[in-house]
């Protein structure tokens, strides 16, 4: 009887749950850089972001982390604009996404994605980098499209 009730249970899982092959745990903390946003209304608002550069890093990015704190992200450097279409698969908690311009403007915000889906989520345009925060940031913070992001991958490093 314990057995079917487990089956059932497992039945019931989203696909998400399921770790891709050869990834089941979060990735070490990658090198880190500061980064800073300049807002509409004169703000500067300090992160610092763990840079995915490498393909292997950014396959992975936040995947079973258990939290984001409020002043930290991972900014993905693409290299060069391009569209950018990410997902939350193994991603357990929410996140904002940022899109940025190769001109450092942020160009789409999606806030507050859904843990575990496997919905793109994408740029909408070509954007140089993709930074995730934790969700809620961008409202909280006031961050909006057309806001400039200072940082060494966009020329202005802070």
């Amino acid at each position: 009887m314990q057995r079917r009730s487990f089956l059932a249970l497992a039945a019931l899982l989203p696909i998400a749950a399921v770790a891709q092959p050869g990834v089941d745990r979060p990735q070490p903390r990658l090198p880190t850089e500061p980064l800073v946003f300049e807002t509409r209304d004169g703000r500067r608002l300090t992160f610092t972001v763990e840079m995915a550069v490498q393909p292997e890093q950014q396959m992975i990015g936040l995947m079973f982390r258990p939290e984001v704190k409020p002043d930290e992200g991972m900014l993905f450097d693409w290299g060069a604009p391009r569209e950018s279409s990410m997902w939350m698969r193994n991603t357990i908690t929410s996140l904002d996404m940022v899109f940025i311009a190769a001109d450092g403007r942020v160009h789409r915000i999606a806030e507050r994605t859904v843990p575990y889906s496997l919905a793109s989520i994408s740029s909408n345009g070509p954007v140089r980098a993709t930074l995730e925060l934790a969700a809620a940031t961008a409202e909280r913070l006031n961050i909006r499209v057309g806001d400039r992001v200072l940082h060494r991958i966009f020329g202005t490093a802070p």
